[in-house]
C-alpha cells in the first residue's frame, strides 16, 4: 500500500492496545475503526464497508470456553466470507490461532507484537482480500523461495502442512513434528528454522535414541574438565551450542523415562548445568521435536511423561505418509531421477507412463527416503534413457505378501525385512525391537540408517 486506503476494523477489549494499534496503522489505512465489544461486529459490517478485520482471540465475555476468537471468526465469515481476518493472539493461544487459519483466518499476529510484522501482515491480508474480490478467486499459493530445498508436492495434505509451517515458523512456539520414518521430519524442522527469526544462529540436531544413557547429560548439557575419567577438557553441550538458535530433538519418543525429567527441567528453567559444575548457564533456544510414535498412547502406558509431552507439543505438525498422498510420488521420483542422473554422470533419465503408474501402486513404507533410495538404484542399473515399468523392481521393503520362502534374497534383504517386521510389531518402540532382535539400541540405529528404514 503506497498510500492510505481501505478501512480496517480492530476488535480488542484492551483500550491501550487499541490506541497503540490505531497510531501504528494511521499511515497505512484511510479509516481505522476500533471497538472493545465484539457483539458490535455484525452491526458494523452491516452499516459500513470494512475491508479487513484485526480480531483479538479472547474477550471478557467468555464465549465458548475461551475460544471467543474462533466464535467471532465464524460469525464474520457467515456474514461476509470474503473479508480477510487477521487474528490477534497471546503466545499461549497460538494453537487456537492455528485452528483459526484452518477455519478461514488470513493470518495471525502474536502479542506482544513487532510493529513491522503487524503492519506487513495486515497489508498483505488487505491486498489478498482485494485480489480475491476482483478475480473471485484466492491468490495462488506463494511460490517456493529460492532458498528452500523442499518440494512440497501437489497434494492438499502437504499444502496444508506448508501453510502451517509458514505460519508458525515466525513464532517461538515449541513444535512437535510427527510422521512415519522417512517422511522428512528433519527436513521440515530445518525449513521451520530457516523461516524463523533465529535463522542467523545454528540449528543443532540431536538423535535422542542414539545417545547412550551414560552420556546423555554430557552430550546435551556439556561437562567440565575432570568431571569424569575421559573429561580432559571443558565441553559445550548441544543446548549451549544452540543458544539463540534452534535445537531439534529427533526421535524424542525413544528417550528413556528416567531421563525425560532431566530434559523437562532444562526446558522449564531455560538453563543448563554442565556435568561437574553447579553453575546454571542460561540458554535461549527454540525447541523442535520429532517422533514416529504415538506419545498419547505412551503417556497412557507410563512410558512418556505427560508434562513433557505438553511442554514440547504447543503446536503439532503431522507429515502424512507418502502412500496417503499418491499425487506426490511421481513428481518426487522425477526430482530424484534428475538429481541421481547428474550424480552418476548419466543423461537425464525419464519415466514412461506405465512406470509412473507402477510407482504409484507401491505402498512405500519407507516413504520419501525409501523412494529416493529406490530411484538411485534404478539409475545405477539403468541402461536406457526411458525407464519403463519392467525396469522398476519392487523394493525389498515393499515386497507383497505373495513372496515365498523359496524366492532368492540376499542376507541384507532378509535382515532388513526382519528389522522392519519387528518395528511394525512393536509400533516403533526401538527399545523393544532391539531386545527382540538381540542387539543393542545403538546397533539397531546403525542398521536403520544403513537400510534407510
Amino acid at each position: 500500500m503506497n498510500k492510505r486506503e481501505g478501512t480496517i476494523l480492530v476488535v480488542d477489549d484492551n483500550k491501550s492496545i487499541l490506541a497503540a494499534v490505531e497510531i501504528l496503522l494511521q499511515p497505512l489505512f484511510a479509516k481505522i475503526s476500533t471497538i472493545t465489544n465484539p457483539n458490535r461486529i455484525k452491526q458494523i459490517l452491516s452499516d459500513e464497508q470494512i475491508d479487513i478485520i484485526l480480531l483479538d482471540m479472547n474477550f471478557s465475555a467468555g464465549i465458548n470456553n475461551g475460544n471467543e476468537g474462533l466464535f467471532w471468526l465464524a460469525e464474520i465469515k457467515k456474514q461476509n466470507p470474503s473479508i480477510p481476518v487477521v487474528l490477534f493472539t497471546a503466545y499461549a493461544d497460538i494453537e487456537l490461532a492455528v485452528r483459526g487459519i484452518k477455519e478461514g483466518a488470513s493470518d495471525f499476529v502474536v502479542k506482544p507484537w513487532d510493529n513491522n510484522k503487524l503492519s506487513e501482515t495486515l497489508q498483505m491480508a488487505y491486498r489478498s482480500g482485494k485480489t480475491k474480490n476482483k478475480t473471485g478467486q484466492s491468490p495462488q499459493t506463494p511460490k517456493q523461495t529460492d532458498d528452500s530445498n523442499i518440494f512440497w508436492g501437489k497434494s492438499e495434505a502437504m499444502q496444508k502442512v506448508r501453510l502451517l509451517v509458514e505460519k508458525v515458523a515466525v513464532t517461538d512456539a515449541n513444535i512437535l513434528i510427527t510422521g512415519e520414518n522417512g517422511t522428512g521430519k528433519e527436513v521440515i524442522a530445518r525449513e521451520i528454522h530457516r523461516l524463523s527469526r533465529r535463522n542467523k544462529y545454528p540449528m543443532i540436531s540431536v538423535d535422542m535414541g542414539a545417545i547412550t544413557e551414560t552420556l546423555f547429560e554430557s552430550e546435551l548439557f556439556g561437562h567440565t574438565k575432570g568431571s569424569f575419567t575421559d573429561a580432559k577438557n571443558d565441553r559445550t553441550g548441544k543446548f549451549e551450542a544452540a543458544d539463540n538458535g534452534t535445537i531439534f530433538l529427533d526421535e524424542i519418543g525413544n528417550l528413556p523415562y528416567h531421563l525425560q525429567a532431566k530434559l523437562l527441567t532444562v526446558l522449564q528453567q531455560r538453563s543448563i548445568i554442565r556435568v561437574g559444575s553447579n553453575t546454571p548457564i542460561p540458554v535461549n533456544i527454540r525447541l523442535l521435536s520429532a517422533t514416529n510414535r504415538n506419545l498419547e498412547e505412551m503417556v497412557k502406558k507410563g512410558a512418556f511423561r505427560e508434562d513433557l509431552m505438553y511442554r514440547i507439543n504447543t503446536i503439532r505438525i503431522h507429515i502424512p505418509a507418502l502412500r496417503e498422498r499418491p499425487d506426490d510420488i511421481v513428481p518426487l521420483a522425477e526430482i530424484f531421477l534428475k538429481k541421481q542422473s547428474r550424480s552418476y554422470g548419466k543423461p537425464e533419465l525419464q519415466l514412461s507412463v506405465p512406470a509412473k503408474e507402477k510407482l504409484k501402486t507401491y505402498p512405500w513404507y519407507g516413504n520419501v527416503r525409501e523412494l529416493e533410495h529406490f530411484i538411485e538404484k534404478t539409475v545405477i542399473f539403468s541402461e536406457k534413457i526411458m525407464i519403463d515399468a519392467d525396469d522398476l523392481h519392487v523394493p525389498a521393503a515393499t515386497a507383497t505378501a505373495t513372496t515365498t520362502e523359496n524366492e532368492s534374497s540376499t542376507i541384507e534383504d532378509m535382515e532388513r525385512k526382519m528389522i522392519r517386521n519387528a518395528i511394525n510389531k512393536h509400533n516403533g518402540n526401538l527399545s523393544l525391537v532391539a531386545n527382540e532382535l538381540g542387539i543393542s539400541r545403538q546397533t539397531l540405529y546403525n542398521k536403520i540408517k544403513k537400510y534407510e528404514l
